[in-house]
């Protein structure tokens, strides 16, 4: 394994020395212009010069004997989308080798089936052999036909392509380094990308630890030390070295726990154990590392990354330089507190810790977090001054979102009563046995109530969200990640001191997790080791963004509160404009407010249609016709553009339908699946509308705006969702669990009840243990 901690670091006049270990690596006294390295994966974007390594594994095929031309194609098209962003890029490329071996296996054999077809005929052909091939040799004749190869894919994008082959002499003698360097700096400058390569049909086989002798750089002995060098001598904002495997892993990749190191820091190496090097190249996994640190101490930026991979290769670069977690990113700069990585790891330990409490120990978490909200509410509201004050300054959010983000007094009273609801609701939520059956004598199954596991809540703006989902995740007993918008980051903040602080009464503190790293939300919905379901609250874009971004993981949410209201033509006149005024005006930001009125045909131009436009008047809705109610009048308002539209603000959409049953397509045709009501005395019709309207809530004379976990009794929700699977509609404990089974036997066995077997299954339903209901 490398050992090589950073101990001291020693400066003369014309070098300076800085040491990993017993391990010396001298730095040219070189200033660089750009400065250190960056120290997040988000700046990499800025990264103006790159220096892409292609390691023998990527370029090369399976059978190393050849190229992989998909993959080099996809890497090319990557390189010159960058380079004509305006950014300076170079290739150190391998390869010469396999491809001078698919050369010369090919002269070889087309020269002994001739000789032997002279000689022996065609039936001893099959027997050739094919003699060893000289790695030099298969270089030379490779070479060309590697760079002609790089020249007809570059040209594609209208880019030229330059070769250029180094040794290490090219680097150790001063006038040649210069030279080397000027005309790299010339080709940079006429938008040429340089394709440097060992030359490899003259370069001498590489000495141990020849970088370790006292010369003043590291040794050019394979691809990744060149593309160090290099990427240090150019000064260059970003290397990034592409292999067969993923990153960099704390053990060797496939064995059994082996991790992927997200961001790997100076000294770190005592936890990394090195396994054997890749099928072809010269260097495995352990001279990438040292080639990167010292890349790193130069101020160059480095990430290791899979270049093979057929699901990401075709964009593991632009990821990469877009700031995306791919790989192994190298950073001096260690951050204060855990990756998200450890956070997920502490919030499945203490999400099983807190599962297995009893159910009055979660309930007295909670109810502490609810005396919290009240007691430290002077420092809770004076933190969302804070955050409101910045949001003003900077003018970032809209007006419903400041509404979202400010907390009151009568908000936090409002949580508080929630949170004891919770509390008293969940006495027995988690281990409810809620199916029993005797499969055969002294043979017991139970069907269980568990938690999910591990929660990811991604919130916009709305920071009394973040103790109504802790709450829920503790009854259920699930581990909890959390990430805020930074908008409400000083209000977060104090509410997760609070939670943390309930927690501790019963030493479960690490199940609630904020996330305050620079952690993109894309990058948090890959973590399916981690994650078992998100949870995505705000906006439609952000619940879209997120079931895009999501890998593996599944997602609780909806992506539109397109609502309806249909005013049947048996109506009441006294409640039309009641519920229309509270399903549109009385907080048009919410996902649940009205979005489209549908109305009767026989409706139009009777006293009660004129209330309700009066109404939406007073109360400054803006009207959008819808098609057919457009032919209707002579002078409409705007037609809309969408029948589809959530608009989230004073909007909405009249059309005109001619039955109940044309109001029940049309919410299928256009509708979300979330809320839709019916306004009729006719009891008849409702039950028809309700029955038929395939939506996870369906109401009858009542606002949408009753599509709420607090005001259907749950305590709170963690969402509404629209989906068909496990939960649907305002999403409370029980949405949080899933089951197990738990067989008890006693030394039984399947042959047991086969034909001949001495056994038969009964398969008899149990009473279920009474539910404490106190």
């Amino acid at each position: 394994n490398l050992n090589y901690l950073p101990r001291h670091t020693l400066r003369s006049r014309n070098e300076s020395i800085r040491c990993w270990s017993n391990i010396p690596f001298i730095t040219m006294p070189l200033s660089r212009a750009h400065g250190k390295s960056f120290a997040h994966r988000s700046e990499l974007k800025h990264a103006k010069r790159i220096v892409v390594k292609l390691g023998s594994a990527v370029v090369t095929r399976g059978d190393e004997c050849g190229l992989a031309l998909g993959r080099l194609a996809s890497i090319v098209e990557q390189v010159s989308m960058l380079q004509n962003q305006g950014r300076e890029m170079m290739i150190v490329t391998s390869g010469a080798v396999a491809f001078g071996k698919q050369r010369l296996r090919h002269e070889i054999l087309l020269s002994q089936s001739v000789r032997q077809a002279l000689h022996s005929g065609q039936s001893q052909l099959k027997d050739m052999a094919i003699p060893v091939l000289e790695a030099r040799a298969c270089a030379a004749a490779g070479q060309s036909g590697l760079m002609a190869l790089y020249e007809a894919m570059f040209t594609q994008y209208s880019i030229c392509a330059a070769q250029i082959l180094v040794t290490n002499l090219d680097f150790h003698d001063e006038q040649k380094r210069r030279n080397l360097n000027g005309t790299l700096h010339e080709l940079l400058r006429m938008n040429i990308v340089p394709i440097i390569n060992t030359n490899d049909a003259v370069v001498p086989p590489p000495e141990p630890n020849s970088d370790l002798q006292g010369v003043n750089v590291i040794s050019v002995k394979d691809n990744d030390s060149l593309a160090a060098r290099l990427a240090v001598e150019m000064k260059t904002d970003l290397l990034i070295v592409l292999s067969d495997v993923e990153g960099l892993f704390d053990s060797p990749p496939g064995s059994d726990d082996a991790k992927l190191i997200d961001i790997f820091y100076p000294g770190d190496q005592q936890s990394v154990t090195f396994g054997t090097k890749s099928r072809v190249g010269m260097g495995g996994m352990e001279a990438k590392v040292k080639a990167a640190l010292w890349a790193l101490q130069g101020g160059t930026s480095v990430v290791i990354a899979n270049g093979t991979h057929p699901k990401i290769s075709g964009h593991v670069i632009t990821d990469i330089v877009d700031g995306k977690k791919v790989g192994t990113f190298f950073s001096e700069v260690k951050p204060a507190g855990p990756t998200v990585e450890q956070q997920g790891e502490m919030a499945r330990t203490g999400g099983r810790t807190l599962a297995a409490l009893q159910p009055e120990q979660r309930a007295e978490i909670i109810y502490r977090l609810a005396d919290l909200l009240t007691d430290q509410r002077e420092e809770i509201l004076l933190a969302n001054k804070k955050d409101l004050e910045e949001a003003e300054n900077k003018g970032r959010l809209a007006l419903p979102l400041l509404k979202r983000l400010t907390l009151s007094t009568s908000k936090l009273n409002s949580l508080a009563i929630g949170l004891r609801q919770i509390a008293a609701s969940s006495q027995d939520s988690v281990g409810r046995v809620i199916r029993r059956t005797r499969i055969a004598k002294d043979l017991e199954l139970e069907q269980v109530t568990v938690p999910i596991g591990v929660l990811l809540v991604i919130f916009e703006s709305r920071p009394d969200c973040l103790p109504q989902v802790s709450a829920l995740a503790i009854a259920s007993g699930n581990g909890l990640l959390l990430k805020g918008g930074k908008e409400a980051a000083y209000s977060n903040q104090i509410l997760h001191h609070l939670t943390q602080e309930a927690l501790s009464i019963h030493g479960v503190k690490d199940a609630v997790q904020l996330v305050n790293t620079r952690e993109e939300v894309e990058d948090l919905c890959r973590l399916d080791k981690l994650i078992d379901l998100i949870i995505p609250r705000g906006s439609s874009q952000l619940v879209k963004d997120i079931q895009k971004a999501a890998k593996g993981i599944p997602v609780m949410g909806h992506s539109e509160g397109i609502c309806h209201v249909y005013v049947d033509v048996d109506a009441s006149v006294e409640k039309v404009t009641r519920i229309i005024r509270d399903s549109k005006c009385e907080y048009p930001a919410a996902c649940n407010a009205l979005e489209t009125l549908l109305i009767h045909r026989d409706l139009l131009r009777t006293p009660l249609f004129d209330q309700i436009i009066d109404m939406l008047r007073i109360e400054q809705v803006k009207i959008h016709a819808g098609p057919k109610f457009a032919s209707y009048l002579t002078f409409s308002p705007s037609e809309v553009k969408s029948l589809r539209t959530e608009y989230g603000d004073l909007e909405c959409c009249i059309e005109v339908v001619d039955s109940v049953q044309e109001a029940v397509e049309h919410i299928h045709k256009y509708g979300s699946s979330h809320t839709d009501v019916i306004i009729t005395e006719n009891e008849k019709t409702a039950e028809f509308f309700l029955q038929h309207v395939d939506s996870a809530c369906v109401f009858w004379n009542a606002s949408t705006r009753f599509s709420d976990g607090y005001r259907f009794g749950l305590g709170a929700e963690v969402g509404i969702s629209t989906s068909r699977i496990h939960a649907r509609g305002p999403v409370g404990i029980e949405g949080l669990l899933t089951t197990k089974w738990l067989l008890r036997g006693d030394s039984h066995v399947v042959s047991d009840f086969s034909e001949q077997g001495s056994m038969k299954y009964l398969h008899e339903s149990l009473p279920l243990p009474q539910r404490n209901t106190s």
